[in-house]
């Protein structure tokens, strides 16, 4: 049997890490995980000199295969290293990334750039860098995936497997969040298109990618607009009011579309923030037929 182990009440760094091994790992897909206390190994095997030389983690023990991340001090294991830019997570998706390449598997650019960029943020937290982080003792950090792990953790009291699997559905859905935000950020750098209103500037994209919308805004930009080139979709949006600064009304813009093209549904949002033609949660809406230019144009004159 292929047995992953890592230690009780598992922080992100365990579950990363068992994580990166079953998701990842030829063979190791269907691995039992297993729970020891913090700095244990399975039925207190002792580590092989030769597995610590050959930098190996699969561990003989009895009849199984064995790994340990985040602890039992072996390859996959940080706590016998003074480093602070170094976790199990990291030293695992190493481990995986080399067998990968020595495997001549095949991972998309994006989706290793979406691993490593979450990797990156699992050695900070580990050695308890969101103390650095802005605003550290807001509230809003309970309401991130490091205040609910140990809110889970807490009403699922030594259920280690549960907090186990509950981290893996996160850690599924964060790589498909970091995949569609790479994705936006390359469409932000080579097809926006970048135009100025007496607000400040904006930039408009024809893609499927919605993300760009709220990235752009993020980034900087006032005023952003978006066409579904495959349905003719259109969202615009701009910043909301905040600290008793007022943003940018859409009315006129609205109301210049509507002229523009009547036949199409412009829904002018109450907040006057946000302008949209079309939706996928209302199928009935019709698609305007401006092109991006022409919505731009308009856009700039506001």
């Amino acid at each position: 049997m292929k047995i992953v182990v890592t230690h009780m009440s598992p922080d992100w760094d365990a579950i990363t890490s068992v994580w990166l091994i079953k998701k990842y790992l030829s063979g190791w897909q269907e691995a039992d995980v297993q729970f020891v206390p913090a700095g244990q190994r399975w039925h207190n095997a002792k580590l092989q000199q030769e597995n610590i030389d050959q930098n190996n983690p699969i561990e003989k023990i009895g009849d199984d295969e064995v790994i340990h991340v985040d602890t039992g001090l072996g390859p996959l294991d940080h706590h016998q290293i003074r480093e602070s830019n170094v976790c199990a997570a990291s030293r695992t998706w190493d481990y995986v990334l080399a067998q990968f390449k020595e495997a001549k598997d095949h991972m998309t650019s994006e989706h290793k750039e979406a691993i490593s960029r979450i990797v990156k943020i699992v050695v900070e937290i580990d050695h308890f860098g969101e103390v650095f982080w802005h605003d550290a003792a807001s509230d809003i950090y309970e309401f991130s995936l490091l205040g609910v792990l140990e809110g889970f953790k807490y009403i699922k009291l030594g259920k280690d497997k549960e907090a186990y699997l509950f981290g893996v559905e996160c850690l599924n859905a964060m790589v498909s969040e970091f995949e569609n935000r790479i994705w936006a950020e390359r469409e932000i750098k080579d097809k926006g298109i970048k135009f100025e209103t007496r607000f400040g500037k904006g930039i408009g994209f024809e893609t499927l990618n919605d993300t760009v919308l709220k990235l752009s805004q993020k980034m900087g930009y006032i005023l952003v607009v978006r066409k579904d080139p495959r349905k003719g979709y259109v969202r615009i949006k701009t910043l909301p009011d905040h600290d008793g600064k007022k943003g940018i009304d859409l009315t006129s813009a609205y109301e210049q579309l509507r002229k523009m093209d009547p036949d199409a549904t412009w829904f002018l949002h109450v907040s006057k923030k946000m302008l949209l033609n079309g939706t996928p949660k209302n199928p009935k809406m019709i698609p305007t037929k401006l092109t991006l230019r022409e919505i731009i144009k308009v856009l700039e004159r506001i």
